[in-house]
């Protein structure tokens, strides 16, 4: 669909389900248990690209583009409901749709974590196994500020002018969620491949609008009972792998997540930022091989219709 996504790095078969009309991209690779993996903004599907060939030989690796992002259609306001809630219910309606009814395990980044996790809190029994990367599932942290990047494309015409006309946040993540070492050209040109025309552009300006950081904040309740839901999780094996130069996702939210899940495997990447898969996926992508063996899933649960 897009010239600057390489079939040899992504070399995955399209599949597309109907949302009222709007196509909603994802990939459905191998076979087992379920792996499902949730992107956040601006990234796409393409994020987890080397973990689904990790995985897949093993698993049934399922990561979905969210309306308005990767190889998912792209609509106007008039047409889709950029929010908190219409995102959780897509990915709700995958999972049905796949019958991917129990025995989840959930990989999440960014606003995956909240999208993920918001499926979770309404199908806590479901969740078998979770992995953290560089995200949240709760409030904005009190001794956090917001930076003043998102606070300026979150609220001024400015921020958004630049986000829908100049492609500054797809772009500037390229450069800025990362830290060990840029990323190649190929995969720079992939990450932004999606977000080429001001209307493509929509998703990445609607998800920084939608952040909600005080109640009465569209969201902000749905946040809220995802961050009580945790307690939930204290039950099952957790991962967290985290890059501490993220700008967003830093210390504070680590410390948030050690503060819900204290029994969680954690793994501290001093020198990764953001796009913590990016800068240390050759350290990453083994320990959720290794997490996943070390914790199976007991054989009369497992497998899905």
């Amino acid at each position: 669909m897009y010239p600057n996504v390489p079939q040899n790095l992504y070399p995955f078969e399209s599949h597309y389900l109907d949302r009222n009309g709007l196509k909603y991209h994802y990939l459905d690779e191998g076979s087992g248990d379920p792996v499902v993996m949730v992107h956040g903004n601006p990234s796409w599907s393409f994020l987890y690209r080397n973990v689904i060939l990790a995985l897949r030989g093993q698993y049934r690796t399922i990561a979905p583009d969210h309306i308005g992002c990767g190889f998912s259609d792209k609509p106007d306001d008039s047409r889709y409901a950029y929010r908190l809630e219409r995102r959780i219910d897509d990915l709700e309606a995958l999972l049905e749709h796949l019958g991917i009814v129990r025995d989840v395990t959930l990989v999440v980044h960014d606003w995956g974590g909240m999208i993920g996790l918001g499926w979770a809190a309404r199908h806590p029994e479901r969740l078998r196994r979770l992995v953290v990367l560089n995200t949240s599932g709760f409030p904005l942290p009190s001794t956090k500020p917001l930076p003043w990047t998102l606070w300026l494309c979150r609220n001024t015409p400015i921020g958004a002018f630049l986000v829908r006309g100049f492609n500054a946040f797809s772009f500037g993540a390229t450069y800025m969620a990362v830290n060990r070492r840029p990323l190649s050209p190929e995969v720079s040109r992939a990450f932004r491949a999606p977000y080429n025309s001001w209307a493509n552009r929509i998703a990445t300006l609607r998800f920084v609008q939608d952040i909600p950081l005080k109640p009465g904040d569209p969201g902000y309740d749905i946040v809220s009972g995802v961050e009580r839901s945790l307690e939930n999780y204290r039950k099952i094996p957790v991962m967290i792998c985290w890059g501490l130069r993220d700008f967003v996702f830093d210390h504070h939210f680590l410390e948030k997540w050690e503060q819900h899940l204290p029994e969680a495997e954690v793994h501290r990447y001093e020198d990764a930022g953001h796009y913590v898969l990016e800068d240390a996926g050759e350290e990453i992508i083994p320990l959720i091989q290794g997490f996943l063996s070390k914790h199976p899933l007991s054989p009369e649960r497992t497998g899905n219709g």
